[in-house]
């Protein structure tokens, strides 16, 4: 049941307790007492909205980093990931297999924005040998949701687990 119910909330974590037990073919009660030991577990770390902000007028601008980053000794990559994931530019941090260390994705209002973001405070940090920047222009799949064949007449809201 663990892990169906995981499923179930992440698919849509606006189900009921009602409705995720009649799914599971359990009790609300077991239903609500799984979910409150995910949540105080840390397994569930918190519930968010999807937004397809190609759709709002005026949004902001995403864009993918890649970072090829000198390790620093005793400290590997993580003291660098964790300065770059202090800009509040900053939406994520991966550690990367491949030509570039770090992928960071980033926002801002304008691509001008990004790129000054880029060319003033991150290329700049000591251990940063170079970055590669890519404008996101489309988004055709984000969190396992095509965004393209969105429904506009049925509630296709998605929570984030």
């Amino acid at each position: 049941m663990k892990n169906r119910l995981l499923e179930l909330l992440q698919d849509n974590c606006k189900f009921t307790d009602k409705e995720l037990a009649a799914m599971l073919n359990t009790t609300e009660e077991a239903v609500r007492a799984q979910i409150d030991e995910f949540e105080k577990e840390g397994v569930i770390c918190g519930y968010k909205a999807l937004i397809n902000w190609e759709k709002v007028p005026g949004s902001e601008v995403r864009a993918l980093i890649e970072l090829k980053v000198a390790p620093k000794r005793d400290k590997g990559f993580d003291e660098i990931a964790e300065r770059v994931m202090a800009f509040d530019e900053v939406e994520g941090v991966y550690l990367m297999a491949g030509n570039y260390d770090l992928a960071v994705f980033v926002k801002g209002d304008t691509i001008q924005e990004i790129a000054m973001f880029v060319a003033k405070r991150l290329s700049p940090l000591d251990s940063v040998l170079s970055a590669s920047t890519h404008f996101i222009l489309t988004k055709y799949k984000s969190n396992m949701v095509d965004m393209q064949n969105l429904s506009s007449d049925k509630d296709e809201r998605e929570c984030m687990v």
